[in-house]
């Protein structure tokens, strides 16, 4: 008898993890679904965008989003903004793997500390930082730049 292999056996336990900050994106993907946004299941993840998904990103994020993740649900403005970044959002996605229910405080705190020390909270976040040195800045929606 061949036994299952450590992923298989540990990968529910990593959803399990990062279920808490997932619950904050299936309540996000709730409120897109209810405001004609519109949900998808890409790799592993969820992916949501529209509706009031969209006015998020727009409109109450400090320097506007083209995407953001939370845990296992990738949320973006358009279809065109979850293609533009997935590579991107997946390497956020391994995060909240490792960091869990941390994640979004683990965040929060790396941007207040480099807004502290007079840097960039987005740009010289560590965690923005891996993100870059894995799968390069984000890109610009209007155009194949970076940020």
């Amino acid at each position: 008898m061949r036994l299952p292999s450590a992923r298989v056996v540990l990968r529910p336990l990593v959803y399990l993890w990062a279920f808490p900050t997932t619950l904050l994106g299936l309540l996000l993907a709730g409120l897109s679904l209810a405001s004609r946004g519109r949900v998808a299941r890409v790799a592993g993840t969820i992916e949501v965008h529209g509706g009031w998904a969209s006015h998020l990103l727009e409109r109450l994020m400090p320097r506007g989003a083209d995407a953001l993740t939370l845990g296992h649900v990738v949320v973006g403005q358009d279809a065109g903004s979850l293609e533009r970044q997935r590579e991107h959002e997946r390497v956020h996605v391994r995060q909240c793997e490792r960091w869990g229910p941390l994640f979004v405080p683990a965040y929060a705190c790396a941007s207040l500390w480099a807004w502290a020390r007079g840097g960039d909270p987005y740009l010289d976040n560590p965690f923005e930082r891996e993100v870059s040195e894995h799968a390069g800045p984000p890109r610009r929606p209007d155009s194949s730049r970076a940020l």
